[in-house]
């Protein structure tokens, strides 16, 4: 299982790897990339500011969805400090049996961590404002 908040550039073919286990009929994986808009509005990079229980979030929640029996494998990690463009912020996996599985676990394992992880946004917009959003 990997489960980390780092500052450094995140790989989804290493979290893919990390779940792809002979049991598993399915690996599905996301990549939350950061864009050049929001809202209308150019963006030119991202801040990510993790409070220093993120890891800790982080690492109980992917243990959750580990343990589900019908998921053989989980492996998330979101990245904190500058991004720029095309960077990857988010990455996680998950392997199951079947598809379905996988997929519905992907996306519920997205959405908790966007939900629950004590990571703060701070978007620079093409026109110099800046703006900071709360995640959870």
């Amino acid at each position: 299982m990997i489960a980390r908040v780092v500052d450094a550039p995140l790989s989804v073919a290493e979290h893919e790897e990390a779940v792809s286990v002979a049991a598993a009929g399915a690996v599905v994986s996301f990549a939350g990339v950061v864009r050049d808009h929001d809202g209308g509005r150019s963006v030119t990079e991202l801040e990510y500011v993790g409070h220093p229980s993120a890891a800790d979030v982080l690492a109980e929640l992917a243990g959750e969805f580990a343990a589900r029996p019908e998921l053989h494998a989980v492996a998330v990690s979101h990245r904190i400090g500058l991004l720029g463009i095309g960077d990857v912020a988010l990455a996680c996996a998950v392997s199951a049996s079947h598809r379905g599985q996988a997929f519905s676990a992907c996306a519920e394992l997205v959405d908790e961590v966007k939900k629950r992880l004590p990571i703060w946004k701070r978007q620079v917009f093409g026109d110099g404002e800046e703006e900071w959003v709360a995640c959870p």
